[in-house]
């Protein structure tokens, strides 16, 4: 499980296009909100992707980089990118299942053809939405099991808006004893 105000795992990943996206180096004023989803197969990522696309600008406003990652390979990542009309969100590529389970993901089997006629892969990783700090330390994550219910990116921005004029610190950081537990 990650950790608010601890380091997150690195993630180094091309980017469609050219280069790649390195985590470690981003250089941001803010830190980074990373996207996982769950693939081309999925309408409801095309969905939330979109809102993601059209909200890249007031997190950069914020100081804050953005970036869309799924376990597909490259040509389905372009399908994606394309499906959304992507002209601002990055999107990387080829996360290792390993790595998304690191990230604490979940992984799902397929089930075959999705509702728009999409193979799922054998194996994916489930959405994630995460903002690290320029630190790469954990500020906010969200995990899901399902595709479904994710948070709002206007919502996010919103609570950017709060933490950056009350300095408000990232929550859920303790990882101590808890009282009246067994010993």
């Amino acid at each position: 499980m990650l950790i608010p105000r601890h380091k997150t795992p690195d993630l180094t990943l091309p980017l469609l296009g050219s280069g790649r996206f390195d985590l470690g180096t981003e250089a941001t004023e803010r830190g980074t909100v990373i996207t996982f989803y769950r693939g081309l197969h999925c309408p409801i990522c095309a969905t939330y992707l979109s809102e993601l696309e059209k909200s890249v600008d007031a997190f950069a406003e914020r100081g804050v980089s953005t970036i869309a990652v799924s376990t597909d390979g490259q040509e389905r990542a372009q399908g994606m990118a394309e499906k959304i009309g992507a002209e601002k969100l990055r999107f990387g590529y080829d996360l290792s299942l390993e790595k998304a389970r690191e990230w604490g993901l979940y992984i799902s089997t397929s089930r075959g053809t999705t509702s728009i006629g999409i193979e799922e892969p054998a194996l994916f990783a489930e959405p994630g939405l995460f903002m690290v700090t320029p630190e790469q330390t954990l500020y906010y994550g969200s995990v899901q099991t399902m595709p479904f219910v994710r948070p709002h990116f206007s919502e996010l921005v919103g609570a950017l808006d709060f933490a950056i004029k009350n300095a408000y610190p990232a929550r859920g950081e303790y990882t101590g004893a808890l009282p009246g537990a067994a010993a």
